[in-house]
């Protein structure tokens, strides 16, 4: 199917669609490598970063629960209590807008998301499994009456049948949350799918005044091509991670995204100077590791979490994949 008059008019590619929001989830993604263990300097330096480079939001973290995960295993952000993000920011006297994710039943909302007049935070963005809807629900409707902005990511939705799809966006759609976003969990998806769940997302949305957003991993090395075709779609909202960190294979690069759109509050330079004195350290380094590799596209074609492919690069055979891939497709 091609693209319809409507569609191609969003695809400008020589002025800028001034809706369109940037999210950098570096530090919330990139934290599951090394369990949200990075140092003040580094996240400072993010988030001085996508200060300078005009990125609309920054995630720092979850907001995971205490009684869930062990403060001696997990860093500051897992956990992203109000002291830890003003220890970086002080009261955030900049337009960058910060985000933490608060985990369906990982995440004790009631208590630990103080109400907005009291927290530096701006956005809550609530991560759920289709299972998991109801809960979302309730946990969208607190943080909207404490007055946060709002969003969901709907995850793994690779594996959802179409019908508990629709019926878990007609929910949303009801619901209080600003935004939901399109999440491709394990990088499964290829540009013809993501076509079609834009359109099936976007119908759902039609006249709720609601933003649809999109959040793709790179197994398959399709992870910005996939965006921009949801953008050219209509979507507005978009999650990045500088130099594509994140977990397994990790995710849209934001040096990317923001080097193709057109908006001149976008500046490239910032980001490259980061990635050159704080991530090509860190990744030579040999403490963290990210990015496309064979275990990870494996994973993305057979549509499976990448944990396997993870336990695989932490292994003392790392590259063997004939071996995993025979392991995988028993």
């Amino acid at each position: 199917m091609g693209q319809s008059k409507d569609e191609l008019s969003k695809a400008n590619f020589v002025t800028f669609r001034p809706q369109i929001r940037v999210l950098d989830c570096t530090i919330r993604d990139g934290g599951l490598i090394n369990d949200h263990q990075f140092d003040d300097d580094f996240v400072r330096a993010v988030y001085q970063t996508l200060v300078a480079a005009g990125v609309d939001y920054m995630e720092f973290g979850y907001k995971g629960s205490a009684s869930h995960y062990s403060r001696t295993e997990h860093g500051s952000w897992r956990f992203c209590t109000e002291e830890d993000i003003r220890r970086i920011v002080g009261d955030n006297p900049t337009a960058l807008k910060l985000t933490v994710m608060a985990d369906v039943e990982r995440t004790d909302y009631h208590t630990d998301i103080l109400p907005k007049d009291k927290s530096v935070i701006d956005v809550i963005r609530v991560a759920t499994y289709i299972h998991q809807i109801p809960e979302a629900l309730e946990m969208i409707k607190d943080a909207h009456d404490k007055g946060y902005e709002t969003t969901v990511n709907l995850m793994a939705i690779s594996i959802v049948q179409d019908r508990e799809l629709q019926e878990a966006l007609e929910a949303l759609v009801k619901s209080p949350v600003d935004t939901i976003y399109l999440v491709d969990s394990f990088g499964a998806y290829y540009f013809e799918q993501i076509r079609d769940l834009t359109r099936t997302f976007l119908r759902a949305l039609k006249g709720s005044g609601k933003e649809l957003g999109l959040h793709m991993h790179n197994n398959q090395q399709l992870a910005y091509a996939n965006t921009l075709e949801g953008l050219v779609l209509g979507a507005n909202r978009f999650d990045v991670t500088i130099n594509g960190m994140g977990r397994g294979a990790g995710n849209c690069p934001t040096e990317l995204l923001l080097g193709f759109l057109r908006n001149p509050k976008f500046k490239l330079r910032p980001l490259l100077q980061c990635i050159q004195e704080h991530f090509i350290p860190l990744l030579k380094s040999g403490k963290m590791e990210w990015g496309y590799m064979i275990p990870y596209m494996i994973t993305g074609i057979l549509n499976q979490h990448p944990r396997t492919a993870i336990k695989l690069r932490e292994s003392d055979q790392p590259d063997d994949y004939v071996a995993f891939y025979d392991q995988v497709i028993e």
